[in-house]
């Protein structure tokens, strides 16, 4: 049975009126002609409403939107400079265009008039260099570009809402996108060709059976093969604690002795913990445990109305503070090696902050991995976080409880729409091919809901105020500082992160003078993590700062950090082997005698729950 003295028991879910986090219900003190009752009705009325729009708007903001394209259009139609640039790069373009059709249909070897971006593949495929094909596709280019020039540098305009204006219209010219329409496709039109048609007769198939699934509320074709403790998430261990918010997973060693100090990893809980235990060849638990280390994994709960009121310091509470309990009683007189991973790392950072203010000193290091801690540079993702959008999200989310996995996978999409939207239903339902699914794949579609007050929390606090970063981030009433840890760092950060950029993830350099390792890996948030040794193509950048050590900016960094092939994965353990002490027999699985019995086998019960 878990501990129940470390049990809180929950606090009951306030009223649909009660107060929320960020978006107080007005003072009726200030209001005398109106009753309280009338006022708070209003705004409850006004919140169902929006709920209920943002169901059809992929809870993105209308008002956001609208003022956005507002004070760029207004700012545009009183820059007559601007118009003019605009009508003579208009000329120019369409100049280089009829230039290249001239060239091309006298026989003549043309290069392109504009290439694509470096991560555009939509048009790689040797076909589109044949006509008609090379001019539509070099049209769309150029209008592209054309339309980037006339959103963006717009004396006047608000950054945020120049970034959202481009934004958007470059998700409106993706829909007509040439190579997303059989006849202007030269890749489909050659297969269907080939094939008789039968291309458009499976991709019917593939949509028809997508349709069934996503109305069903079913995982995609494929990921049966792919199960929770029978095919992923399979390395043995034991849950040595639950609460309401977390299981604790201890790993079985598999090797005679072990670093004393053992790992804590905090996964972040917008994703299942199993990303870092998928397949055995791809484990990071499983590569931890051979290497000679005891590894302990939290799980997180996968929440529901009824955690609606979950915080983000419930999260550490509940979390960290309670694993590092179990494990400062599991393993007695170890400091611990804690990793943290995307959000899980965030927290983690809050978590070793407080602790450095306490004076608590059980962290031996702090590993982060694709983890922000400053978020000026944090992505697209910021593009819709206003003040206006992120109230218009707290509705949505205040009517159920919680953030939606639709609601979640849909604003992931939308930033990398190319090759996760129009990139993929052309190849699934024009070409007729379904991609084989791999385990990272079915991970991704086991997506899990984050509670209201939790998110709404770390929308504002973190993303929109940046109070972690600017040390007004408070944890029991009192603020803390990344300027007070010491522990030494290893930080990771990968190259095409669309969540975490890596500019981003560097600037914890600017945080703390702890002495600290930096990678920087390929790939993007999820597959330059899991990339164990023997993956194909991997390369990383690492160096070391010396506690104290002076700064050096991202681009000279990247310019001048000593590159390798294959994978980080052995840094990152020797650099845990150099801060650890000699190996000893491995402990005990569990601490029966400490109030932390082994209640049962990996991979426990909270991930099983949909």
């Amino acid at each position: 049975m878990p501990d129940t003295r470390l049990h809180r028991q929950p606090e009951p879910i306030p009223s649909p009126a009660a107060t929320e986090p960020g978006t107080p219900l007005a003072d009726a003190s200030l209001l005398p002609d109106e009753p309280a009752a009338d006022t708070a009705r209003a705004e409850v009325f006004d919140r169902l409403v929006h709920a209920w729009q943002g169901r059809f708007t992929a809870s993105i903001s209308p008002a956001a939107l609208t003022l956005a394209f507002f004070d760029w259009g207004l700012h545009l139609a009183n820059a007559p400079g601007k118009q003019a640039n605009l009508v003579e790069k208009a000329m120019r373009k369409w100049t280089r265009l009829g230039l290249y059709l001239s060239r091309i249909c006298k026989g003549t070897d043309c290069p392109p008039c504009i290439e694509p971006l470096p991560y555009d593949k939509r048009f790689s495929a040797p076909e589109w260099a044949q006509m008609p094909f090379s001019a539509i596709y070099q049209a769309f280019l150029l209008q592209q570009q054309w339309w980037h020039n006339a959103t963006t540098g717009i004396r006047g305009v608000a950054p945020q809402h120049e970034r959202v204006a481009a934004f958007v219209m470059r998700q409106i010219l993706d829909v007509f996108a040439p190579s997303n329409f059989p006849l202007t496709n030269p890749e489909i039109l050659r297969q269907t060709l080939a094939e008789g048609g039968q291309n458009f007769v499976r991709g019917a198939q593939n949509l028809v059976e997508d349709w069934e699934r996503a109305v069903a509320g079913r995982k995609p074709v494929g990921t049966e093969a792919f199960a929770v403790g029978r095919d992923v998430a399979i390395s043995p261990g034991k849950v040595v604690y639950r609460n309401e918010l977390i299981e604790l997973i201890q790993y079985a060693p598999t090797t005679d002795t072990v670093r004393p100090e053992p790992v804590l990893i905090v996964p972040a809980w917008i994703m299942k913990y199993y990303i870092l235990d998928l397949s055995p060849g791809n484990s990071l638990v499983r590569y931890l445990v051979g290497q000679g280390f005891t590894v302990f994994m939290i799980s997180w709960r996968n929440p529901t109305a009824e955690q609606r009121d979950l915080g983000m310091d419930d999260y550490r509470r509940l979390g960290i503070a309670r694993a590092l309990e179990a494990i400062n009683a599991i393993c007695p007189d170890q400091k611990v090696h804690a990793c943290g991973y995307c959000l899980g790392g965030t927290l983690l950072a809050i978590a070793a902050a407080t602790m450095a203010r306490d004076n608590d000193e059980r962290l031996k290091s702090i590993t982060l991995f694709a983890s922000e801690t400053d978020f000026t540079e944090a992505g697209e993702l910021t593009l819709f976080l206003g003040d206006g959008q992120i109230a218009y999200l707290e509705d949505t989310m205040w009517e159920q409880g919680y953030l939606d996995t639709r609601q979640m996978a849909g604003a992931f999409q939308l930033l990398r729409s190319n090759d996760l939207i129009w990139s993929r239903g052309v190849r699934q339902y024009l070409k007729g091919e379904r991609p084989p699914m791999i385990d990272l794949m079915a991970w991704n579609a086991d997506a899990t809901r984050m509670p209201y007050r939790m998110h709404s929390e770390y929308l504002r606090h973190l993303f929109a105020e940046n109070r972690l970063a600017e040390g007004q981030y408070e944890v029991e009433g009192r603020p803390i500082a990344l300027a007070d840890i010491h522990t030494p760092l290893f930080v990771v950060a990968t190259q095409t992160d669309h969540v975490a950029p890596w500019h981003s993830v560097y600037k914890i350099h600017l945080l703390t003078d702890a002495a600290l390792t930096f990678v920087l890996t390929s790939g993007g948030h999820n597959a330059g993590i899991v990339s164990e040794p023997g993956h194909p193509g991997r390369t990383y950048q690492i160096s070391r700062r010396d506690q104290d050590g002076r700064y050096i900016d991202p681009e000279t960094w990247q310019a001048t950090a000593p590159a390798a092939q294959g994978s980080w994965w052995p840094q990152w353990i020797a650099w845990l082997a150099e801060h650890s002490s000699a190996p000893a027999a491995p402990p005990s699985l569990g601490a029966a005698d400490k109030g932390y019995p082994a209640l049962a086998d990996a991979p426990g019960r909270y991930v099983l729950e949909p």
